[in-house]
């Protein structure tokens, strides 16, 4: 996450951030608190669902990564890449934004 920033502290700023936007944001599983890695689910309901997940970049910038592929998925093929991913990595966030604006900007590059 960002320099100096454990990651529980980057995820519980996220979901203020949201609230403040009047988007509703939930942690739907709690990862390692220190350096567990992020799930975000971004749920534009008819616009569909992208799990973003961080990503590493050269410049050791924050990045992000489309983990569902280049265009959003039903809900369904969301969860399930996420259970995938939690199989994998018991220290992984996940953290859900219900974003039908399109109003949240990820911090960082998608790449």
């Amino acid at each position: 996450m960002v320099m100096g920033l454990t990651t529980g502290l980057w995820v519980m700023a996220q979901v203020r951030l949201c609230d403040r936007a009047f988007m509703p944001a939930t942690v739907v599983r709690r990862g390692d608190p220190d350096v567990g890695t992020v799930l975000l689910k971004l749920n534009r309901f008819e616009a569909g669902v992208t799990v973003y997940t961080q990503a590493s970049s050269m410049d050791d910038a924050v990045a992000w990564s489309r983990g569902t592929g280049p265009a959003p998925v039903t809900e369904a093929e969301a969860d399930a890449y996420i259970a995938r991913q939690v199989e994998r990595d018991p220290d992984v966030w996940v953290v859900e934004i219900e974003d039908r604006k399109g109003q949240y900007k990820l911090e960082g590059k998608v790449v």
